[in-house]
């Protein structure tokens, strides 16, 4: 029986080369978009319209669903975006922003799906997060903040969907090359002289590291694999150095916190 799966987030990034890669492998993949007819004729799969910012669109999205497809068994919540900028210059309502679709989007997204998968007594779960998830690096705290919140929600999650045999799974990539970087929010409206020198060097190794990232094939590559594993692992950190990082905060923390330091005062 064909799978289908469900990608919020489907026209760009990780979850366009994700559906054409499935769509490729002969799942029937459902894509959203807050903009489907953009891409008519440019994608062979279906695309809906979501904008998970937006409560009466994700409200429809299960009817709309439904009318194409009988049963869902995959969704991918990858929709969202990424704010810049240091803590204390972030304007409050450009933070809480970040919240409502990062966290607050992809909260209710599930939780329209979450009724189908329950009476089915089967479905997948995959969130797309990020390394900063589960570690803190500066400049990008109310992202960092965001992704935090998410995984902590889904790690609560997975124990109480675990009896209605419905897998919960994090991905949690390093940066990669995708439009997340490009289409980052600058947070500040304006500064703060004592963070003038600090601004700078944290926002060139930002730069460097989106600049400098790897291609999101592994990404795509671990989602698909989880997709088609039985028992799938709870978190799944992708990218170079991200087991490197995770021992480090464990168990040689002030190595690792030191690392962040010199790597940002080291910046140009």
């Amino acid at each position: 029986m064909t799978m289908t799966v469900l990608i919020t987030g489907a026209s760009s990034g990780f979850g366009l080369m994700l559906a054409n890669r499935l769509h490729t492998q002969g799942f029937n993949v459902i894509g959203t978009s807050r903009n489907p007819e953009k891409y008519t004729g440019k994608v062979p799969f279906k695309l809906l319209r979501l904008d998970i910012d937006d409560d009466a669109s994700i409200k429809a999205l299960p009817d709309e669903l439904f009318r194409h497809v009988k049963q869902l068994d995959v969704l991918v919540n990858n929709a969202g975006y990424m704010v810049t900028g240091l803590a204390e210059e972030t304007p409050l309502d450009v933070a809480r922003k970040q919240f409502e679709t990062n966290f607050w989007g992809t909260v209710k997204v599930t939780n329209s799906i979450l009724p189908h998968f329950r009476r089915q007594r089967s479905g997948k779960i995959i969130t797309v997060s990020s390394i900063v998830a589960l570690i803190g690096p500066p400049n990008l705290s109310f992202y960092s903040a965001s992704k935090h919140a998410v995984e902590g929600y889904f790690k609560s999650l997975r124990f109480e969907l675990n009896p209605f045999n419905i897998k919960v799974s994090m991905v949690e990539p390093v940066w990669f090359k995708t439009n997340l970087g490009a289409n980052a929010v600058k947070a500040a409206s304006g500064t703060i002289s004592d963070y003038d020198t600090y601004r700078r060097k944290a926002d060139a190794e930002t730069k460097k590291g989106i600049d400098d990232a790897e291609s999101p094939d592994a990404v795509v590559k671990k989602i698909a694999e989880l997709i088609a594993a039985k028992d799938p692992k709870f978190s799944n950190p992708v990218g170079k150095m991200t087991g490197m990082f995770l021992f480090l905060q464990n168990y040689a923390p002030r190595m690792f916190e030191g690392s962040i330091l010199k790597s940002v005062a080291n910046a140009a």
